[in-house]
């Protein structure tokens, strides 16, 4: 019996560690998870083996045999040095076992100098990423991108269920609760670019809320930062910094008094990239603007199918082809029924699509200036 349970632990503790449980790992916390794992693994199989080979031999050894049926089993009584044995054992490898994972989590959440803080952004059915900057601003994105070997902190709201932001390169994931700001570190160490999804059933869309998280080097990071038009008003404000800050949409004075008349606040606004581009070049120059923010920081290319911008979404409808058409059955001008279905998406839903799919916060996401770039490229290349 002793021989065929050490014959079948060397077996298995080296076929335990060869199957790949985890995705690549992206993360210094990654790795700390994945020995803690490893460590689990080496202690579980051995008693898995020895459990597994005591039943076996059980029921090899003292099965019943005909003519047995009505006979008992003969009395045994118990041996005291074995019962402690096996009580203080599992004890004191439980005890064990659970401070080597407290190590790890205290490790994993351990502050780091120079750390660089991303406001995560949880709404059905999409993740929203903010980069503080200096002045005030923020570059917000739908797309986490982080630089290679730089400590991160996210802090993660809601703006209206529990979702759960989740990385599983990084091994790390934690709920975003509406009016509670969660923090979360981590420190990615390995290019590439990885999924990010929501673990927490949070609607009719949870399984589309889908975002990458592209770890790049310091420099392509640097440029990717100043390629991206911050916000002149961030569209979001987080109230405090502790872990129960409440968290609540805000709204720049321009854009809270334009929000129905976006598009004459739109020509007048000097603020961001989509007004400046327009100036130097009119509406060919705000179209080019608007393709941008497109494929960019609002993020449509990842939802709709868009031939000119090179989008194949499935998750909204094609905007290249619905969009005239949708038009005249809400019986709007087309940049009008655009301009509607930007800042308030419910009140067309397209035929076979569902409601509150479409997030409901780019009146406060986008300046004036941007939505109407986005309308002015929109209109140039539906048909």
């Amino acid at each position: 019996m002793f021989v065929i349970g050490a014959i079948a632990t060397a077996i298995g503790i080296p076929l335990a560690l060869i199957i790949p449980w985890f995705p690549s790992d992206a993360s210094a916390q990654a790795h700390r998870v994945d020995t803690l794992y490893d460590v689990l693994l080496i202690a579980s199989v051995p008693i898995f083996v020895l459990v597994e080979t005591v039943v076996l031999f059980s029921v090899w050894k003292f099965r019943m045999r005909p003519g047995e049926e009505n006979k008992d089993g003969p009395p045994i009584h118990g041996n005291t040095r074995l019962e402690v044995l096996w009580t203080a054992a599992p004890a004191i490898l439980i005890i064990s076992l659970c401070t080597y994972a407290y190590t790890v989590l205290h490790k994993n959440e351990e502050s780091k100098a120079r750390s660089q803080t991303v406001n995560v952004i949880g709404e059905q059915f999409t993740w929203l990423f903010s980069y503080p900057q200096a002045n005030g601003q923020a570059i917000v994105s739908p797309q986490l991108y982080l630089a290679k070997g730089q400590p991160v902190v996210f802090k993660i709201h809601s703006r209206d269920v529990i979702h759960a932001f989740w990385v599983p390169a990084f091994r790390e994931q934690l709920d975003a609760v509406p009016g509670i700001t969660g923090t979360l570190r981590v420190t990615p160490d390995r290019l590439g670019t990885y999924p990010v999804v929501c673990a927490e059933l949070c609607g009719n869309g949870h399984s589309l809320m889908r975002s990458t998280v592209h770890v790049v080097t310091p420099q392509a990071f640097q440029t990717w930062l100043a390629s991206q038009a911050p916000i002149p008003a961030p569209g979001y404000s987080f109230q405090g910094g502790g872990g129960g800050t409440a968290f609540s949409p805000a709204r720049s004075a321009s854009t809270a008094s334009s929000a129905g008349t976006a598009s004459s606040a739109g020509t007048a606004s000097s603020a961001g990239t989509a007004s400046s581009a327009a100036a130097a070049g009119g509406p060919g120059g705000a179209a080019a603007a608007g393709k941008a923010i497109f494929t960019g920081s609002a993020g449509c290319s990842t939802c709709h199918t868009l031939a000119a911008a090179g989008a194949t979404g499935t998750v909204g409808p094609d905007l290249g082809t619905r969009l005239v058409p949708d038009a005249k059955k809400r019986k709007l001008p087309l940049k009008a029924f655009i301009l509607e279905s930007i800042t308030r998406p419910n009140a067309f839903i397209a035929p076979g699509f569902a409601p509150n799919i479409m997030p409901q916060t780019f009146s406060q996401m986008l300046s004036p200036a941007q939505i109407q770039s986005l309308v002015a490229f929109l209109s140039s290349v539906t048909k």
